[in-house]
């Protein structure tokens, strides 16, 4: 019976976080401030212990929403106060400006100069010389502004004007048409039976995936069974 209840438990917790998660948004791990990660491991600490607390599971879940609540309420307070988003969040570092490295605020920031270097070398930047500025966000993520002639070429510098490109859709997928997708793309399933005909495929239970764009283009991946197990890195 303690089993079951276990299960019961640990599923209505599942649900609780799932909740809880949608009501705090949705945020990519890189983007997490050192208050968002911490508020994530308390309520997940809180969850597990509440799938295991078999006599008074309400408290744990009571306070895995107080611990959700409160972080939703500091992001409502903090988007209205400068000050506080500072104080709690933290705010930006200049770690090297002009081409010189602040050694200070390197050490302020807790960074040592190899972790400082290697997320240069993470964001293409091998030679340290070609960085203008390097500010170290709140979320830990380092932004970097390189020198004038370092940067790539963008099609302003070229005096060029590209062409916008178009959104894919997914229309197939599994060998299922996406119906939803492909009303969206302004195309509908007469028109893509027929362009898949006129391809070669007879329906589109043997394909993998297909995506369609704006244009009326339709790509079309078969399932393919092959393992492809060969690195090519070896």
């Amino acid at each position: 019976m303690d089993y079951i209840k276990v299960v019961l438990v640990s599923l209505f917790s599942l649900l609780v976080l799932f909740v809880l998660a949608k009501i705090m948004g949705n945020k990519q791990v890189s983007q997490l401030t050192m208050f968002d990660y911490v508020i994530g491991i308390s309520i997940g600490s809180i969850a597990a212990e509440m799938a295991t607390e078999l006599e008074e599971p309400f408290k744990p879940l009571l306070a895995m929403v107080v611990y959700a609540l409160s972080a939703y309420l500091i992001s409502i307070v903090t988007m209205k106060s400068m000050k506080l988003r500072r104080i709690i969040f933290g705010r930006s570092v200049v770690l090297m400006k002009n081409g010189k490295i602040y050694r200070n605020n390197l050490k302020k920031s807790h960074i040592d100069l190899n972790e400082f270097l290697v997320q240069c070398r993470s964001d293409g930047y091998f030679d340290i010389s070609a960085i203008n500025t390097a500010i170290l966000e709140p979320n830990g993520k380092i932004s970097i502004l390189p020198f004038p002639d370092k940067r790539p070429v963008t099609a302003e510098d070229l005096k060029t004007v590209p062409t916008q490109d178009n959104i894919f859709y997914d229309v197939i997928m599994d060998g299922e048409i996406m119906k939803e997708n492909l009303q969206s793309s302004s195309y509908d399933e007469n028109w893509l039976k027929n362009e898949l005909k006129t391809q070669g495929y007879k329906n589109e239970k043997n394909i993998f995936l297909a995506t369609l764009d704006e244009s009326g283009t339709l790509n079309v991946f078969e399932n393919n069974n092959k393992s492809g197990n060969n690195d090519i890195f070896e």
